[in-house]
């Protein structure tokens, strides 16, 4: 990547760079929508992600280009404001920029930056926190700091948050922050806390990515969010990590029943990934799937945050050789699923339930194999 890197950015800007980082995509394990509710979530960095270049300009000025775009975005020394329409990618690294001082650290001033990504585009494999994260990397080199790797992680949240304006929880900064090779990332989200825990050299995944996307998903997202705001002041705590399913099912006559059903999907998830550690501890990929497949169902039944489409897809996916589990990954309502599977789960395989798909749906889904890798890194 080094060599591809170096000759993509002395093809942009007639020199060498001077910087390199990269960061990797991310996969939801399981822990569904449990991360706003303080709970625990899994996630996998995956063997792609994004890399960037960085060579410094004296002139004050900063360039940005991208292989997933045309030309060269130039903004003049002091410019500061968000970028529209086709120049709104450059808003990842810019938000970067602004964020490295409120965490005490300094940004470079000039510069020629270069992005480029192996991640499928709209695939839900978070490119945005692969971005930010290889972009702070780069940032702080220049500047001379050297940001430990939670500083770096919430540089990334807070770009996204408050700059590019997308509410995400530490998840995907977190896990393309912590990720290594062979392990999965453990997120305490009251801290947040991060850790890894081994995961098997036998276990694969496949993204299968139907690019559907519920016409009210915004909203659903906000109504479920509400749903498990209101359960837990019902409850009597600030978040619903703070409670159990004794009290929610004490409380079950005072709560509407579709809150009541949010609830119980997000504690038993919070359970599910508990369960998943122990079953990772004892490298039984059997008992993790049985896990990765009841959160779906739980997703598809109490949190009501599939489709028919995801659903298709795993009831496909359990039913072939070669796999422990399937499920929803991400916030639901569209997207993708993940299957989970052994080594004797190939193409050959993953094509037969593409068909299937495309003989329902009329589309076939894009198809992803991926296994576990690093976490952000200077190259």
């Amino acid at each position: 990547m080094k060599a591809q890197l170096t000759k993509m950015f002395l093809a942009a800007y007639g020199r060498a760079p001077e910087i390199l980082a990269g960061a990797p995509g991310r996969i939801e394990f399981i822990g569904n929508h449990t991360d706003y509710n303080g709970g625990p979530v899994l996630g996998a960095a995956i063997d792609r992600g994004v890399w960037v270049a960085l060579a410094g300009r004296a002139d004050g000025q900063r360039r940005f280009t991208s292989d997933q775009r045309d030309g060269i975005v130039t903004l003049a020394p002091g410019d500061q404001a968000k970028r529209e329409g086709s120049e709104n990618w450059v808003n990842y690294p810019l938000g970067v920029l602004h964020a490295l001082p409120v965490f005490g650290l300094r940004a470079p001033s000039g510069f020629d930056y270069l992005a480029t990504s192996n991640l499928p585009a709209g695939a839900g494999l978070s490119s945005s926190a692969a971005i930010e994260l290889a972009s702070a990397l780069v940032f702080a080199e220049a500047a001379g700091e050297r940001p430990l790797r939670e500083t770096l992680v919430k540089i990334g949240k807070h770009a996204e948050n408050n700059f590019v304006g997308v509410p995400c929880g530490i998840l995907d900064q977190g896990v393309s922050g912590f990720g290594e090779k062979n392990r999965l990332v453990f997120i305490d989200c009251r801290g947040p806390q991060f850790a890894t825990v081994p995961l098997s050299t036998g276990a694969h995944f496949w993204i299968f990515n139907t690019h559907t996307k519920h016409a009210l998903v915004d909203g659903l997202y906000a109504e479920r969010h509400g749903e498990c705001m209101a359960a837990a002041k019902a409850l009597g705590v600030e978040l619903l990590v703070d409670t159990n399913l004794a009290a929610l099912e004490a409380a079950k006559p005072k709560l509407k029943p579709a809150v009541y059903r949010r609830a119980k999907h997000v504690l038993e998830e919070m359970a599910r990934v508990e369960a998943a550690q122990n079953a990772l501890a004892q490298d039984d990929l059997a008992a993790v799937g049985r896990l990765l497949t009841a959160s779906h169902r739980s997703s598809q039944h109490g949190f009501e945050n599939s489709t028919d489409e995801l659903d298709f897809l795993v009831d496909a996916l359990v039913t072939m050789p070669g796999v422990f589990g399937a499920r929803l990954t991400g916030g639901g309502f569209g997207g993708a699923v993940m299957a989970m599977t052994g080594a004797d789960f190939g193409d050959a395989q993953a094509q037969i339930i593409a068909e299937a798909y495309g003989k329902k749906f009329g589309t076939r889904p894009d198809i992803l194999h991926a296994l576990t890798g690093d976490g952000a890194r200077l190259l």
